[in-house]
Order: C-alpha cells, then sequence, then structure tokens
C-alpha cells in the first residue's frame, strides 16, 4: 500500500527539463537530496541505478523498479564491485543513475565514483541539478532530502561535467 502511495505522489509531479536531455548512453550524477525528484524525473527511460541493501533501500528499490529503472542492489561505498553492474549497463548503451555524494555523505560532497565510473565507461557524466516549486525539506536525514508536495512543479538542469 505503501508503494502505491509513493508512486501515485512521484506521478504527480510536474517535471521540466530546462535544456535539451543528453543523447546517448550518459552517467547521471545527482545529489542524494535530490533522489525523489530525479526518480520522477528520469522513470520509464531504462536506466540503471545502485540502491543500497538497507531497509530504506528495499522499499526505494520496489518503487524504482515499478518506475522502469533497471535496479541492482549494493553500495558504491564497498568499492568497484558493486558498480560493476553499472558498467556493464553502460557498455550496453543504457544509462547509469548515481549520487555523487554516495550513500552515506557528507552532504553535497561528490565522492570519486560517478566521475570513476565515466571515465571507465569512456561516458559523459552530467550532473543534475534540482529547483522545487513546493518541497518539504526532511532536517533529520542526512541528506536533508527533499520531497516535493503533490502536483509540484519541479524542475531539471543538466551541466555535462566529462
Amino acid at each position: 500500500m505503501l508503494n502505491l502511495i509513493l508512486k501515485l505522489l512521484v506521478l504527480s509531479w510536474r517535471v521540466k527539463f530546462e535544456g535539451p536531455l543528453p543523447e546517448g548512453s550518459v552517467v547521471i550524477g545527482l545529489w542524494h537530496q535530490d533522489l525523489p525528484a530525479c526518480l520522477a524525473a528520469f522513470k520509464y527511460r531504462n536506466i540503471a541505478v545502485l540502491i543500497s541493501k538497507s531497509d530504506d533501500g528495499a522499499k526505494f528499490a520496489k518503487l524504482s523498479k515499478s518506475l522502469g529503472y533497471d535496479v541492482f542492489r549494493g553500495s558504491g561505498s564497498r568499492g568497484q564491485s558493486e558498480v560493476r553492474h553499472l558498467l556493464k549497463a553502460l557498455g550496453e548503451g543504457r544509462s547509469a543513475g548515481m549520487a555523487l555524494d554516495g550513500p552515506k555523505g557528507p552532504a553535497l560532497v561528490a565522492k570519486p565514483g560517478a566521475e570513476w565510473l565515466s571515465r571507465k565507461a569512456i561516458k559523459p557524466l552530467v550532473e543534475v541539478s534540482v529547483k522545487y516549486s513546493c518541497a518539504i525539506r526532511l532536517k533529520k536525514s542526512w541528506d536533508k532530502t527533499f520531497i516535493p508536495l503533490p502536483f509540484s512543479k519541479i524542475s531539471i538542469f543538466l551541466n555535462k561535467r566529462i
């Protein structure tokens, strides 16, 4: 039931890309605080993502799968062995999404994983930034996640880094 409610919330958000979407296979780098918005923005595009094996990760993985993501469970912080799934997806011509600040932070401090993946796969790294019309912020979470309210407008800005 919770998954259905979350899916309806995500589907209610009105996403607008500010500028052209990247063509071909890319590494999509986002900030952990913007995961819910990016989940809505890139849904049904057959993007491979790595989601933690935690209990919260299990809920997020189920929601992600229902929105068309190719989900792999693991952690980028455990080294390259878990990221191999994303590398394989990029080699097959699909895109891969990854939190720039990793699964544990610190928030808004980029870790080397997305850049490493981009270089290893020889694919561009596209950094996502998000602007919200109306959202609440979870101040007790390490990343202070933004949760857009129902029917909020979300603007997605893409910046090619590599």
